[in-house]
């Protein structure tokens, strides 16, 4: 099993993710991370990033060469439009949408995000598990003894889907780059047999929520 990388950063830099919130209809938690994984791998595959002349290859690069660390805000209203007019790629599905963003330093947050607010997206989960989709998909489980914030879920299942891009058996990591990188949170799981299994696992730097060290995620690629 595989964890995420911890050399040190400095300045640090960050993936911004934001995901959209609106006080008359919320999305529900597990909604909101299924999606925010998605747009990590998105933009990791996209070929502005993936391609070494494409124009968000350098930052994604450097960003990858140290700490994968990752900020989720919310937006709502007005905010959600100006937000997507910063580079990056939005997955919208289940009724919940999330933006990632080309990295940079947690120094130089464009404005129209920096006003985005990072702590309070605590959202509810829906009351059944959604089923898995077809295969090929990434499944993701969160540790079910580690509360976390919906911000903070979104950003361990981005975490691990990165992980599995990076890391999983290349034929799987293909199927699942065709099948569109779809993903899925196993909500309905045995958590413990399935750290046995699991092909990434995401460990917690500690600097928000949880103890360092902290196992908060873990994932593998369903390809049948």
């Amino acid at each position: 099993m595989r964890v995420s990388d911890d050399s040190p950063d400095d300045p640090p830099w960050a993936m911004q993710l934001v995901a959209r919130s609106e006080k008359a209809a919320p999305p529900a938690h597990s909604a909101v991370c299924a999606p925010a994984a998605t747009a990590v791998v998105r933009l990791l595959t996209d070929p502005r990033a993936a391609d070494p002349e494409g124009e968000w290859h350098e930052r994604v690069h450097h960003w990858e060469s140290h700490r994968i660390r990752k900020v989720t805000r919310r937006a709502r209203g007005v905010r959600w439009p100006e937000a997507q007019a910063l580079p990056g790629v939005t997955v919208d599905e289940d009724g919940a949408e999330v933006r990632a963003f080309v990295p940079g330093p947690v120094t130089e947050v464009p404005p129209e995000l920096a006003k985005l607010q990072v702590a309070g997206l605590d959202l509810a989960d829906d009351e059944e598990p959604k089923p898995p989709p077809e295969p090929p998909y990434a499944a993701i489980a969160l540790n079910p003894d580690v509360p976390m914030t919906t911000g903070k879920a979104a950003a361990q299942s981005g975490h691990a889907a990165q992980l599995l891009l990076r890391q999983a058996d290349p034929a799987r990591v293909a199927a699942w780059i065709e099948g569109g990188l779809r993903v899925h949170i196993a909500r309905d799981v045995p958590w413990r047999r399935c750290v046995e299994q699991a092909t990434v696992a995401v460990r917690d730097a500690g600097f928000t929520e949880v103890p360092p060290g902290t196992m908060t995620a873990i994932g593998w690629i369903v390809t049948a």
